[in-house]
């Protein structure tokens, strides 16, 4: 088993991608085909209207019924919970029937901007944020940083002191390149963790930044505080094991391994992680 690519230009290392690299263990739900995403605003730039008149066109005429009888409960919608319920309707439509993420997304933070709890702004910012780490595609990434970045703020407008909303907000910047300056959300997460330095959000998500700029020291260093916060913490032990590997400490790299393995229950993704280690041991 060839070395697992953990870092691709503009893709995140959330646990779920860590297991994808590792392999596909579990057969994927049937779903209808995706249709091509347009990004036809400008060349540089995605437009959410595009991808859904796309998206329209390429569906089944009992999905585009379907579709109209739930943009049409929306339009008739006369109460505030009328309105997010066939918005969350609508999300599950394009998450459920056709695999769009792009429009599951944009309706559940639809939703969450009409409602404006804390709650729901935080949830539809960390879809948008979560994916566009996994996202090759520059304009449509940048897009999602954009949502992601206008959910985060509304919802500190809301409670101004929570710490996750703030390393959010600055892994926008981080991830979503919507601005020249990097460090401006670096900035935000490094203001949480010299409040907190056990905030294991805000370690993991410098532990990715670290990662991007090729600062694997600081990556080794910040991930041995998470495992000691959290000594069942998966996700750092495949990242400290992998950082290992990648200054050449063949011996550590193993015993991060292996440590892993004592997390690990699904046989197929131990076995991954043996032939791993039986690489590194030749």
């Amino acid at each position: 088993m060839k070395k697992p690519q953990l870092i691709l230009a503009g893709i995140g290392l959330s646990l779920v991608f860590i297991l994808f690299v590792f392999g596909r263990f579990v057969p994927e739900k049937e779903k209808v085909s995706k249709p091509t995403i347009a990004t036809t605003a400008s060349a540089n730039s995605f437009s959410i209207d595009s991808a859904r008149s796309s998206a329209e066109k390429n569906i089944s005429d009992q999905f585009n019924l379907a579709l109209k009888n739930l943009e049409q409960k929306l339009r008739s919608a006369s109460t505030l919970a009328a309105q997010l319920a066939a918005y969350h309707e609508l999300a599950h439509f394009w998450s459920e029937k056709v695999n769009f993420f792009e429009l599951y997304a944009w309706n559940e933070a639809l939703a969450a901007r009409l409602e404006n709890s804390e709650k729901s702004l935080n949830f539809a910012a960390r879809l948008f944020l979560d994916n566009l780490q996994e996202d090759p595609d520059g304009p449509r990434r940048q897009w999602k940083a954009l949502q992601a970045k206008d959910l985060y703020e509304r919802s500190l407008k809301i409670n101004p002191n929570n710490d996750s909303t703030k390393v959010g907000l600055g892994a926008c910047y981080l991830f979503g390149n919507i601005n020249n300056s990097p460090m401006e959300g670096i900035a935000l997460i490094r203001e949480v963790v010299q409040r907190d330095s056990a905030n294991v959000y805000a370690q993991l998500t410098l532990v990715k930044a670290s990662m991007l700029s090729g600062q694997f020291d600081k990556g080794i260093t910040r991930l041995q505080t998470v495992i000691q916060v959290t000594p069942q913490n998966i996700e750092a032990h495949l990242l400290l094991a992998d950082l290992y590997e990648r200054t050449d400490d063949k011996k550590e790299a193993i015993k991060w391994y292996e440590k892993s393995m004592q997390l690990i229950a699904q046989p197929e993704i131990r076995q991954a992680i043996k032939d791993r280690i039986g690489a590194l041991k030749q």
